[in-house]
């Protein structure tokens, strides 16, 4: 199966000045998996407040969103939602070297798991599961933390900056994901989902990859470009589909929630199958609406006639 991953390898050219802005900020990651959870949290909440003060071009893009998807919320309660997103943000951030570099036992400690027998007793009767995940501030962890039950299979676009790249990948392989990267393709995933290496698929569908390949399906009221993917690999691989999210807690743990199967999915109809798909998402993302990453583009792709909010 190797040969079929994405598997970055680590260059001496990394060690060069261009990388050291980098290393300093893997170094500050680096500890802070060996500090306690609350100054790091605290540090991470600071750091998402200058992020949300400084970065005006992502500020901006989580105001529409947040606009488009709670309408009927006041003002005031989209504002401070903003500021909650960003100072998540940041404590994810200064959270990732748990998964990149610290111990089994300790993220065991922190975790606090709900539903997990289910995919244990799934994957000892031998069926396949994808996993459905929203992009949230945790979504590596996610996927992390379930790919220490059974070998995990998930698609990923690289990184720009390639030290990053690597430190990323490396990151997620160390607990027992394996990645592929986008361009190689729906039919090589279900592939090795069917095959005997991997128990687990781990899906993020909510993105917008323009309108050839989508369906224009409600995400929160708003049609949304959306692929109708989860459908066709669930039946091409026979696996039942579970939503899974993991919620970073105030106290600065984590917590893993596995939900029920979807069941009598994927029906016929394809446009139907990515409504009910973003209907769950929806549902799991409003439990904390403000850990959903809302400075992405989700609404950039419009039906005719429609112009882009973001322009």
């Amino acid at each position: 199966m190797g040969r079929k991953l994405y598997q970055p390898v680590f260059h001496y050219s990394f060690l060069h000045p261009r990388f050291w802005g980098v290393w300093l900020a893997l170094g500050v990651v680096w500890l802070c998996a060996f500090l306690p959870r609350r100054p790091v949290c605290a540090m991470g909440a600071a750091l998402g407040g200058a992020f949300c003060a400084v970065n005006k071009k992502r500020r901006a893009i989580a105001e529409i969103n947040l606009a488009l998807c709670f309408p009927e919320q006041s003002e005031a309660w989209r504002r401070r939602m903003l500021r909650e997103h960003f100072r998540a943000y940041g404590r994810a951030l200064l959270s990732m070297g748990l998964v990149w570099w610290g111990g089994g036992r300790r993220l065991e400690r922190l975790v606090r798991c709900s539903g997990v027998e289910r995919l244990e007793k799934t994957a000892r009767a031998g069926r396949k599961v994808i996993l459905l995940a929203a992009h949230t501030v945790t979504v590596d962890f996610t996927g992390i933390l379930l790919s220490r039950i059974g070998p995990t299979v998930g698609m990923m676009k690289p990184l720009n900056n390639p030290l990053l790249n690597w430190t990323v990948c490396r990151g997620r392989r160390r607990h027992g994901a394996h990645m592929l990267l986008r361009e190689q393709g729906l039919a090589r995933l279900v592939r090795l989902l069917r095959g005997p290496d991997c128990m687990f698929a781990y899906y993020i569908p909510d993105e917008d990859f323009g309108a050839a390949q989508s369906v224009f399906v409600p995400f929160f009221s708003v049609p949304a470009a959306t692929l109708p993917t989860l459908g066709r690999m669930a039946r091409l691989a026979d696996a039942e589909v579970v939503p899974v999210f993991t919620r970073l807690a105030p106290d600065g743990g984590y917590e893993l929630t596995v939900h029920d199967a979807l069941q009598n999915f994927p029906g016929d109809d394809e446009t139907e199958n990515a409504a009910r798909m973003n209907r769950v998402l929806e549902k799991i993302i409003r439990t904390a609406p403000e850990q959903y990453m809302w400075t992405l583009r989700w609404f950039k792709t419009r039906p005719p006639g429609e112009t882009a909010p973001y322009s």
